[in-house]
């Protein structure tokens, strides 16, 4: 378990004295490589009229995503949606990396706190872009005034229990299938492998971005 904790380092740049890259960041990388070549091939040639099977797939992904967050923010939250896609598309694939055989980004708590700080970041920026300074410091006193610490406590306790939900879980999946693949690598780990991979590694990006979002929904209300 302490060695699944660690930060392991892949390479180092031979720059300022060397730059330590982290095996989470260039995972990172080859799926923001991934996403953007994906992104340049899928949108070529897109048509008005008479689309292809490929065009309308796209559509209806983009379009089931968009309609989901819609339907939590409405319409006054349409500016966020497009971060919330983002995310959850980034984490559903980190979360699955082991598939093929890399190690999920996810597993490392630095990128979980990086994603859950660009969150509740966005989340105090939509409240504070609906309400201005005053009605966004105002907020911290409601309902009562007596309520001020705790609101006040929530800015670390949200961005918190975001990563470690997310860390955890990722981090538990990890570590049940090293133990399944010691045990037994021929074929137990392939039924577990389509739970912990696939369908756990998307429920926790689902979870992520559901919870973000209604943080937004209630910081615009």
């Amino acid at each position: 378990m302490a060695e699944e904790l660690e930060s392991k380092t892949l390479f180092t740049i031979p720059v300022f004295g060397g730059i330590p890259i982290a095996e989470s960041v260039a995972v990172t990388w080859v799926i923001m490589a991934i996403l953007v070549i994906l992104s340049l091939i899928l949108v070529r040639n897109l048509k008005v009229e008479n689309p292809g099977k490929k065009q309308l797939l796209l559509e209806s992904g983009v379009s089931f995503l968009q309609d989901f967050f819609v339907g939590i923010l409405g319409e006054e939250g349409k500016r966020y949606v497009p971060y919330l896609m983002s995310t959850v598309i980034f984490i559903g694939i980190a979360n699955i990396a082991g598939v093929f055989g890399f190690t999920p980004p996810t597993k490392d708590m630095n990128v979980t706190i990086a994603l859950s700080l660009m969150s509740i970041i966005l989340i105090e920026y939509a409240g504070f872009h609906k309400r201005g300074l005053k009605g966004f410091l105002k907020s911290f006193a409601e309902p009562v005034p007596i309520m001020l610490p705790i609101n006040i406590l929530e800015l670390a306790i949200r961005p918190t229990s975001l990563c470690m939900r997310l860390f955890g879980n990722v981090l538990g999946s990890f570590v049940v299938m090293k133990l399944l693949e010691f045990i037994c690598p021929a074929i137990l780990p392939i039924p577990f492998s389509l739970y912990f991979d696939f369908f756990d590694g998307f429920i926790q990006a689902y979870v992520f971005v559901f919870l973000t979002s209604l943080f937004i929904k209630e910081a615009i209300e």
